[in-house]
């Protein structure tokens, strides 16, 4: 991996599926996916497949139950976040970790041209600047190696 990763990078490591889920749906549909899947959030997207909103099992723990609402009576759009920050695949890792830093969000939706063509975690940006710090060490290794 080289310095200055962009999210196009990662993106060609993850698989191209994204799961989402209708914001009239109950928070428990949304549980059975994100169980079924095996993933901590979902894009919630209106009927003319725009995201409206991102659903999360802290979601689920802060707003459900501590609030004392049922999963099975209970629709995702009154739980879900609705303010949504995009990033593109041309962002630098760096940058998104600022912004995901910042915000204090876990989940970015990834928009090219207007078109939703992934969902980048903070697991995905902390693994990938891992994995450019282990390249840069070990050129840098070599290089000392080696002179």
């Amino acid at each position: 991996m080289k310095s200055g990763t962009k999210i196009k990078d990662i993106l060609k490591n993850k698989s191209k599926e994204i799961f989402y889920i209708s914001p009239e749906k109950t928070v428990y549909e949304a549980l059975e996916i994100m169980a079924e899947k095996d993933i901590g959030a979902l894009l919630v997207l209106d009927e003319n497949n725009k995201v409206v909103g991102i659903f999360s099992e802290r979601d689920y723990a802060r707003k459900c139950i501590l609030m004392g609402k049922h999963s099975k009576d209970t629709k995702v759009s009154e739980l879900m976040v609705s303010k949504v920050y995009f990033i593109t695949p041309e962002e630098k890792v760096e940058d998104v970790m600022v912004l995901m830093t910042e915000k204090k969000i876990r989940h970015l939706p990834v928009l090219e041209n207007g078109v939703l063509v992934g969902i980048i975690s903070i697991g995905d940006v902390v693994k990938s600047i891992i994995e450019e710090q282990n390249f840069l060490i070990q050129n840098l290794e070599r290089y000392i190696i080696s002179g």
